[in-house]
């Protein structure tokens, strides 16, 4: 008769909780950005002393109005600083890739502003020194984000223009650059300097030059080395 095996599988390791993520979250933005505590325990402080503030002008001589309106101050104040964790969280994660190569679309994969079209794959790489091109879509236009020195990506820029004029005629382009250069974007400022572009486009032409550039099709660049954009999804605190 076989014996039998009574040798146990070992579980699937369990994804962390809720409380659990948080505490890596804190604890990750900490280490790279000490000040995170004492912006939290402002944003805390505030949003209860402004409570306080008005419990004691709504509700003077009401206990229980006044008792609501501080427990108002403490959710308010914990949700005000899981938001400036959000933000601080994120701008700790794009401190670490900065200046890494495919950094740029680690920002296309999680954070274009809503309304814009990108990806994460390179429009061109420069295969010896890993400097990138990307392209996104919006009402503002098409904006070309170069990832390095702008010594480096002008020559890739000015070709991607000239396409672009010779398909796109009447679209608007921008450049932002992002890089050493002392006048270049920081990485964690990308989102918020694409979305600052002016809508020049309504929606269906938008649509259009998003349907124009995809049925030119090409060959999709591999994204350079230094960054797997599918692990670095930044938290969100907009």
């Amino acid at each position: 008769m076989a014996r039998k095996d009574t040798t146990k599988t070992p579980k699937a390791q369990k994804e962390p909780g809720r409380i659990a993520q948080m505490r890596q979250v804190f604890s990750m933005t900490r280490r790279h950005d000490p000040a995170v505590v004492w912006w939290m325990v402002l944003g805390a402080a505030l949003s209860i002393g402004a409570a306080v503030g008005l419990s004691l002008w709504l509700s003077r001589g009401n206990v229980i109005g006044t008792i609501l309106w501080i427990v108002s101050g403490v959710l308010l104040a914990v949700l005000v600083s899981m938001i400036i964790l959000g933000r601080r969280a994120e701008r700790a994660a794009y401190g670490q890739i900065e200046g890494q190569p495919g950094a740029v679309g680690a920002v296309f994969r999680g954070s274009l502003p809503r309304g814009w079209r990108g990806s994460e794959m390179p429009v061109h790489v420069n295969p010896k020194t890993q400097d990138a091109l990307y392209r996104a879509v919006g009402r503002g236009g098409v904006v070309l984000v170069a990832e390095g020195p702008r010594s480096r990506t002008s020559r890739s820029v000015t070709e991607e223009k000239r396409k672009l004029a010779r398909i796109l005629p009447n679209v608007p382009v921008e450049v932002i650059n992002v890089g050493p250069d002392e006048d270049a974007v920081e990485l964690h400022r990308l989102p918020k300097r694409i979305k600052s572009i002016k809508k020049q486009l309504t929606k269906p032409e938008m649509l259009a030059v998003v349907n124009r550039l995809s049925s030119l099709g090409g060959t999709q660049l591999p994204i350079p080395k230094g960054v797997d954009p599918n692990r670095v999804r930044p938290q969100r605190g907009r």
